[in-house]
């Protein structure tokens, strides 16, 4: 009986977070907690900086890594406000891929790093083009279901 209950607890937090937060704040969480995650990831361990001249020759990766842990918490904490208010969390979300995707560029205009123009497009489609795409998402688009005539109804 114990063990249920101690199963049912995740499940409980989940739905009544879900409720809370509603999609647009679930989206808000999981790009939050992401981009928070890949910030902390170069702080303990920066990737080798190829394509990335025009962010390191300002400082290092490092310090750039605070630009994403900073969008990530403020993406993450914008889940938990009302819709209309959530745009400052899609904004946040927004900074660091684009930046990213800047500096790819620059790169591959420059002859620098040859792949740079494919990862700023990767960047441009799959984070920005997405970001964007979810802040126009209303909560609930969903139609509802229709009803069927009652007996009785004329048509």
């Amino acid at each position: 009986m114990f063990a249920a209950a101690l199963l049912q607890a995740p499940r409980h937090l989940c739905r009544s977070l879900f409720k809370r937060v509603g999609r647009r704040g679930v989206f808000l969480l999981i790009l939050g907690v992401g981009k928070t995650c890949w910030g902390i990831s170069f702080l303990v361990n920066p990737p080798d900086p190829s394509g990335l001249q025009l962010l390191t020759s300002m400082c290092s990766l490092r310090h750039w890594s605070w630009l994403w842990i900073v969008a990530g918490l403020v993406t993450t904490s914008c889940a938990f406000l009302r819709i209309g208010r959530d745009w400052a969390g899609y904004g946040a979300a927004l900074i660091p891929p684009i930046v990213w995707a800047i500096a790819y560029l620059a790169a591959a205009v420059s002859g620098e790093y040859s792949r740079g123009a494919f990862v700023a497009l990767w960047y441009l489609t799959s984070h920005v083009g997405v970001i964007m795409w979810a802040a126009t998402v209303p909560e609930y688009s969903v139609p509802p279901v229709p009803r069927r005539p009652g007996k009785g109804n004329a048509a």
